[in-house]
């Protein structure tokens, strides 16, 4: 039997979720169930990150519904269909984030109006959470887009315009003071520069904006993409981070827009996009009046009387995707409005893979629960830590236990345990290895 070094006493459950709440601002969202769509079209089908923009046009892209499977997480759905977790929670109103009810059917926002700004260079709106890089090389223009995770309440994302003043790779972090100041708080005391690595968590590739301090990187914490986790950065996953870098040369334009209202036309219809705004509640209030006067322009010049009471409902909702609010004309663009069913992936990519137990490995108790989607859940969120930290549920007795692991040394499984403590308020148990590896 293995013996069991007790570092702290485990901490209460709730203490645990609500804290990773808090860390990762996750609204739930509403799954779909029963047969809307059919037939179910191959995944090859489904464009995420390259657009054709159409002159005249301002929503690009298609709605996606998608079937879960045993096992799925909102966060791994996203990565791999290229979207943020905000998006897709809040496309789906009802869904639990991590242990997301296998066959429900959920809402894949891979439709997009475009921001309110010159379409050349690069464009990012923080209340979307989604970078837009302009192509001009081709007929028609295209479009890259890309999730992005940004800056928290108390050091966002800055808006105006600036532009790429350089660009590397496999950078180093030089860690500003008032980081340093943060980790040494917490006890997690970082030195002046990390080097490049899976501890870096500016990733492999960075640009480096004309406003001091303010990158555009990758990221060693994938599950943070579409959230409000930097300090102020803009981060990418790492296999999106490669292609913007590749196709950016050094002075290329930035443009920093917070709009979480837009609206658009494709093929003759009108748009309407609502997102919840970054600010405290009531300070988009400002550019949803900006929205309204282009509303009542529009309804002045066309002759046709908007239904405002739909209009306040998009708003009101906040679901991130495009609804036709108005037919201008003989246009067919409510066809991109409904959303076509793609299979399931064989494999998700990115999904944290979990190695074998060995037994002469160490591992860490990270909790005991009667419940086993609780366990799953405090599972699902250790898996997607960055950089990982493998975790599984195992049944015991009449319950349910949740081991990180398995890792080849003392050290690697007592670091495990100060990152569940910092991160995640978990406090760990190491267990030692059953037999002692050869040699």
């Amino acid at each position: 039997m293995r013996r069991i070094v007790d570092l702290s006493l485990p901490s209460n459950w709730l203490c645990l979720m609500t804290l990773a709440m808090a860390i990762l601002a996750l609204n739930g969202c509403a799954a779909t169930k029963g047969a809307w769509f059919s037939p179910v079209h191959p995944e090859r089908e489904i464009e995420r990150n390259q657009f054709p923009v159409e002159s005249g046009d301002d929503v690009i892209g298609r709605l996606v519904v998608i079937r879960l499977e045993k096992g799925d997480t909102l966060p791994d759905i996203a990565r791999h269909f290229g979207l943020g977790i905000n998006a897709v929670s809040a496309a789906n109103p009802g869904v639990d984030v991590w242990v997301p009810e296998s066959g429900a059917r959920v809402m894949l926002p891979l439709s997009f109006i475009l921001p309110d700004a010159p379409r050349k260079g690069i464009v990012v709106n923080l209340a979307t959470m989604r970078l837009f890089q302009f192509k001009e090389n081709g007929t028609p223009p295209v479009v890259a887009t890309y999730p992005v995770g940004v800056g928290t309440r108390e050091r966002p994302t800055p808006t105006g315009q600036m532009r790429v003043a350089r660009k590397a790779a496999q950078p180093t972090w030089h860690v500003p003071a008032s980081i340093s100041e943060d980790h040494r708080k917490k006890g997690d005391p970082l030195p002046a520069d990390v080097p490049p690595g899976p501890q870096n968590p500016l990733g492999e590739y960075a640009l480096y904006l004309s406003k001091a301090g303010y990158l555009i990187h990758g990221t060693n914490k994938p599950a943070s993409i579409g959230l409000k986790a930097t300090n102020g950065c803009m981060r990418l996953y790492p296999e999106n981070v490669k292609l913007l870098y590749n196709d950016t040369p050094v002075n290329t334009a930035v443009a920093i827009v917070n709009q979480p209202y837009l609206i658009g036309q494709h093929d003759g219809v009108l748009y309407m996009e609502a997102h919840t705004p970054l600010e405290e509640p009531g300070a988009g209030a400002t550019e949803l009046e900006k929205v309204y006067a282009k509303l009542r322009t529009i309804e002045k010049k066309s002759g046709r009387t908007l239904d405002w009471k739909k209009i306040k409902d998009v708003q009101t909702e906040a679901r991130g995707i495009p609804v036709p609010i108005l037919d201008m004309g003989q246009g067919t663009g409510k066809e991109a409005a409904k959303p076509i069913e793609v299979e399931h992936p064989d494999r998700l990519y990115g999904r944290p893979e979990i190695p074998e137990l060995t037994l002469d490995a160490w591992y860490v108790l990270a909790g005991t629960m009667r419940d086993e989607t609780e366990a799953r859940r405090m599972a699902a969120i250790i898996n997607h830590q960055g950089p990982p930290i493998p975790a599984r549920v195992l049944s015991k007795n009449s319950g349910y236990r949740v081991i990180a692991g398995p890792f080849s040394d003392i050290s690697e499984a007592r670091d495990a345990v100060k990152r569940l403590k910092i991160d995640l308020q978990i406090d760990g148990i190491l267990i030692e290895p059953v037999k002692k590896r050869a040699g």
